[in-house]
């Protein structure tokens, strides 16, 4: 009996020293995902079930058996078949325009003048100002498709100056106080844009280049009033599994705050910030060179070629459909493009251009082509690139990226093809074709003029329907992306746009852990169902944040 006890406590004995040698063995890490459907966004797209994180990054990503065998933390998390994606990045948004906007009067989804007038007034009473400000009406989503006037705003708000940012951000509706303010009169004058009157009187309509009038009026938000903007622009953006946003158009003062705020562990989202296209910030920044850090990226520029088509400001290489004589406007006149285009073509600098309309676009295209002539590696972007004409795809290369945002379309269709014509809207928010063209795509939302979320990019790239369904066949659905291909776009194809895949956009060894978990598998979900989703997790650096 005694010789039984002694061979049992020598099998024991040895179990304990298998198992204490095992877990020698197994590298520490700092968190552990288990049980997980992982889409790693690889090259091969290969999909896996477990991750080990240690100091920010991933370092091993495989089977649950392989990293249980090799792998032990303290922190483990089960995930029970929830899916995992590598961060999203939005490619194209005003991050810290999201912020500031939402201490402003919300007038995005009115149904009419009047309803935007009641929703403005409703806001003055609970946020009383001495200069009032909104951002979001449309007109095209009225019955009264035309422009409003200032004629409800100077009964309402006589004595308080009032600016009202149109959803596109290309056209300002503005009341007597503060056109007065501001100084302009019938007989101002200013290219690149439209001062709206009618029968020789201010309509309260400021089209592109004439709002910078009424912009040198509105009062400086202050340093608080930033940082909450910004802070409460990541919350937001964490909800949905946003880690990376490109904004698109920054000023020095807010590039610099941005760091501040980053470098002591107050902000968190990682930033690629394309600098305001103005003499002052592009010395600034073009004389020291890039800026990397772990969290924010300054190597581009931010301009402009034209207006926005929903006002009327795209400039076209035909009128209007439905505005004869009409043609838009370049925002920036041909030649400082391609001059701005061969500065920056000596740098390191990236250059972005927002370009609508064909005319603005070939503009853009052809500045690049000349100025990138013998360059590798450059990856300049077109912001936007969405009307582009037959003629003009050829390009768009690796060394010219189109940077689109879906939700554009599913909320241009309604009006597009009236502005465009049954010809030019067959080269609009052509997505498809400008993959095929590039070999690869970015997407974004643009927001705040469009809604945060990047599961809207994703069901509208996919679907080319809007959330009510519309059309059910899809919006010139020829032009739709893959499931794979939309990944791709939010993920490390955005990644590459920044120069930055080799540190994220996708789940591998030594990159960022930077990744969201979803309750339900985009890849393979009823679209429809794709919409209303959020962020189950978001993780940054490993770091849940939300």
């Amino acid at each position: 009996m005694k010789t039984k006890h002694i061979a049992q406590l020598r099998i024991l004995l040895l179990i304990m020293c298998v198992l204490l040698t095992s877990c020698q063995n197994r590298q520490q890490a700092d968190l552990i995902l288990m049980g997980a459907n992982i889409y790693t966004v690889d090259q091969n797209m290969r999909q896996a079930e477990a991750v080990a994180i240690k100091d920010g990054k991933f370092i091993a990503v495989g089977t649950n058996e392989q990293i249980r065998d090799s792998y032990q933390s303290q922190q483990t998390l089960d995930l029970q078949g929830r899916s995992v994606y590598p961060g999203f990045i939005d490619g194209h948004c005003h991050f810290y325009g999201l912020g500031i906007n939402s201490q402003q009067a919300d007038l995005m989804g009115t149904t009419s003048y009047n309803d935007m007038l009641e929703r403005l007034v409703s806001f003055t009473k609970e946020n009383p100002s001495e200069f009032i400000l909104g951002r979001g009406w449309d007109q095209n989503d009225w019955e009264d498709t035309s422009y409003p006037t200032k004629k409800g705003l100077d009964s309402l708000f006589p004595e308080t100056a009032v600016v009202l940012t149109r959803i596109d951000g290309h056209a300002y509706l503005v009341n007597q106080k503060a056109l007065e303010l501001a100084g302009i009169t019938p007989k101002t004058k200013v290219a690149g844009g439209e001062i709206v009157l009618k029968d020789g009187e201010l309509t309260g309509v400021l089209i592109d280049n004439p709002m910078e009038l009424i912009k040198k009026i509105i009062p400086s938000p202050s340093k608080a009033t930033m940082v909450k903007a910004l802070l409460e622009a990541q919350e937001q953006c964490f909800q949905y599994g946003l880690t990376t946003v490109n904004d698109a158009g920054l000023s020095k003062q807010v590039i610099l705050l941005i760091d501040s705020l980053q470098q002591a562990g107050v902000l968190d989202m990682r930033i690629y910030a394309m600098i305001n296209n103005t003499p002052s910030d592009l010395d600034y920044f073009i004389d020291r060179g890039v800026i990397k850090t772990d969290k924010l990226h300054v190597q581009s520029v931010k301009a402009y070629a034209d207006g926005a088509l929903g006002s009327r400001g795209a400039a076209l290489k035909e009128p209007y459909s439905d505005q004869h004589h009409h043609f838009g406007a370049m925002v920036t006149p041909v030649s400082q493009i391609q001059g701005l285009a061969n500065r920056l073509a000596k740098t390191d600098f990236q250059l972005n251009t927002h370009a609508i309309g064909d005319s603005a676009n070939v503009v853009v295209l052809k500045a690049y082509q000349r100025a990138l002539a013998g360059k590798e590696n450059k990856r300049w972007k077109v912001e936007h690139a969405q009307i582009i004409d037959r003629d003009d795809f050829h390009y768009f290369s690796d060394n010219i990226i189109a940077s689109v945002q879906p939700t554009h379309a599913t909320s241009d269709m309604y009006w597009a093809e009236e502005r465009l014509g049954s010809e030019r809207i067959k080269g609009a928010y052509a997505y498809k074709d400008l993959l095929d063209q590039a070999g690869r795509i970015v997407l974004g939302t643009d927001f705040p003029v469009e809604y945060v979320s990047p599961f809207l990019t994703f069901y509208a790239a996919t679907a080319r329907r809007d959330v009510k369904g519309y059309p059910a066949d899809g919006f010139y659905a020829s032009q739709a992306l893959s499931r794979e291909e939309t990944l791709k776009g939010m993920t490390i194809w955005a990644a590459y746009s920044n120069f930055e895949e080799d540190e994220k956009g996708s789940i591998e060894v030594g990159k960022w852990a930077d990744f969201v978990i979803l309750d339900k598998d985009i890849m393979t979900i009823p679209l429809e169902e794709i919409p209303t989703m959020k962020a189950h997790k978001t993780f940054l650096a490993g770091k849940q944040v939300y």
